[in-house]
């Protein structure tokens, strides 16, 4: 299953989305996107975000919680003359936890990692 998420990921080797915390039950999952071109909901990654979700958990997931994700750098991204007040570097993660076949989604969730 880690190895088809990790194609996933790595299909064109994107930084965009990232499987960032990788547990037996969930796990957290990354993807980039600019405030001004859709915001988080708009962004055209968070599909690719939430399929990794899919390919991970096959059996359906619960999304836990989500937010932006802090402490995130954009060094090295470079800089395109012109575009420098531009923001760049954003990034929204979601939490979200497996469901397991004897599970009902009714039961208790496990605390956040």
């Amino acid at each position: 299953m880690a190895a088809a998420v990790g194609i996933l990921l790595c299909a064109g080797c994107s930084e965009a989305v990232k499987l960032v915390r990788d547990t037996d039950h969930g796990g957290v999952v990354t993807y980039s996107y600019k405030e001004n071109r859709g915001g988080h909901l708009g962004s055209p990654y968070r599909r690719q975000a939430l399929d990794v979700i899919q390919v991970k958990c096959g059996t359906g997931s619960r999304i836990i919680r989500e937010g932006e994700a802090k402490g995130y750098t954009s060094a090295g991204m470079g800089t395109i003359e012109g575009t420098e007040d531009e923001e760049r570097g954003r990034r929204w993660a979601i939490q979200f936890e497996c469901k397991t076949s004897d599970s009902d989604g009714q039961g208790k969730s496990k605390p956040p990692l």
